[in-house]
């Protein structure tokens, strides 16, 4: 039975793991051997896995894949992607020499402005402190330059800040919105640094202000915090070709080419397919920032942001037929770095960059946003022809027969048998026990 525990941070790994052994799980023997089985076998690799977060006990493992073929740019590369989802990988390979044969994708960053706010309460004459703003802006940019030295003789830093009144949504609230080039680098920590420093600034040159009232001098900072919103750091990413090259077996080139474009159409204007429409974008676009040591979950939250940025939630890829060429593409922000945080520190990060030949921020934004556009087409492709199921299923066959515990000769006789067989949970369960009771 789990209890409360008093001081379990300052536990030995060991003392924490014996814990959680005898107080989480029905079986504490296993539990150790288990959560000890997926420990690096080098201490030195291991004590690296430990630090990057709190309370650890063992490593999380998930497959680290390679989808090879891609042509982006004219130059080839093999993505790696991080992920546990059957046919993912498949997928975006497929879509990779699907569009190899035709051109290859084409990406350009169209931005790379990031965001961040500082949040303060001001309850007097919003004319005072424009006013106020105005002075103040030169003894901002002046108090952070010990924090954007380095950043700057790179090329990047404070682009700009703007004094928003919002006091119409809430009563009082007005914000500090600031933009910033953080080059290379993901730049949280160094966004962060800046905002609570013009925080700190704001409230001292607020207190002293001879034309600010008493209630008014009395600024109240609510919070100083990044935005993982960013509409301005964004990457396109297409692919095109004639119609006429569009080879389907089962669909002529211009119906296919139609009902592509149809798929996207209500992808866009009916949220309940959008968000499945883009949850497969995500599958591409999560895989590769996984696999690079980006934050996953910043990007998906920024991403869904920017889909309902017109009102209402609606697909992220774009499809059209002009003058005979068929376009599909993707516009997406993304706010990537391939310096700091784990790109130094984890193993395989260093070696998914490695594999993408050590891109630069901006490479790498294009490389995702297209793993993102790959994986849609091949979606998109399969649901408008033989269905998103035949595919799925046949990639998910070997998952389900491992849960059902056949053996490697059962395995490799049944791979073979439904390969012109429709895969269910029943038909393979059905097809296994045939094979066992002969």
């Amino acid at each position: 039975m789990n209890t409360p525990v008093e001081g379990f941070s300052k536990l030995s790994k060991e003392e924490k793991i014996d814990w959680i052994a005898n107080n989480c799980t029905k079986d504490p023997k296993v539990t150790k051997l288990l959560l000890e089985q997926y420990w690096n076998p080098d201490p030195e690799i291991q004590k690296k896995h430990d630090e990057f977060i709190e309370n650890t006990i063992s490593n999380y493992y998930l497959p680290f894949a390679v989808a090879p073929n891609f042509l982006i740019n004219d130059k080839l590369y093999a993505i790696p992607m991080a992920i546990e989802e059957s046919s993912v990988v498949a997928a975006a390979s497929k879509a990779a020499k699907y569009w190899l044969q035709r051109g290859g994708f084409k990406a350009e960053v169209v931005g790379t402005e990031k965001v961040g706010q500082v949040h303060f309460m001001f309850h007097g004459d919003t004319k005072k402190l424009q006013r106020f703003f105005d002075d103040l802006k030169p003894s901002l940019l002046e108090s952070t330059a010990s924090i954007t030295k380095n950043m700057e003789k790179r090329g990047g830093g404070i682009k700009n800040i703007e004094l928003r009144d919002l006091s119409d949504k809430v009563k009082g609230y007005h914000q500090l919105h600031c933009t910033f080039e953080t080059l290379d680098a993901m730049g949280a920590n160094f966004i962060n640094s800046c905002l609570e420093q013009f925080a700190k600034t704001l409230k001292e040159k607020a207190s002293t202000c001879e034309d600010f009232t008493s209630k008014e001098k009395d600024i109240e900072v609510v919070m100083s915090i990044l935005s993982n919103y960013v509409p301005n750091c964004l990457v396109r990413a297409e692919v095109s070709c004639p119609v006429s090259a569009l080879d389907e077996d089962d669909l002529p080139a211009d119906v296919f080419a139609e009902k592509m474009v149809q798929a996207v159409e209500i992808a866009k204007v009916e949220p309940y397919r959008a968000v499945t429409h883009n949850k497969g974008v995500m599958n591409g676009i999560d895989a590769v920032i996984l696999a690079t040591g980006n934050d996953f979950r910043a990007v998906e939250a920024g991403v869904h942001a920017y889909a309902s940025k017109q009102g209402s939630y609606s697909s992220l890829t774009h499809a059209s037929i002009e003058d005979g060429v068929f376009k599909f593409w993707i516009e997406v922000p993304l706010a990537l770095g391939t310096v700091g945080g784990l790109t130094s520190l984890h193993p395989l990060v260093k070696l998914a960059l490695e594999i993408l030949q050590n891109p630069s921020a901006k490479e790498l934004m294009q490389i995702v946003a297209v793993a993102g556009l790959a994986q849609n087409f091949a979606a998109l492709r399969s649901l408008v022809t033989t269905g998103i199921q035949k595919g799925h299923m046949k990639m998910h066959l070997l998952n389900m027969l491992n849960q059902m515990g056949a053996t490697e000769s059962e395995k490799k006789q049944l791979v073979q048998y439904f390969k012109n067989n429709t895969v269910t949970n029943a038909s393979v369960k059905e097809a296994l026990q045939k094979i066992q009771s002969q």
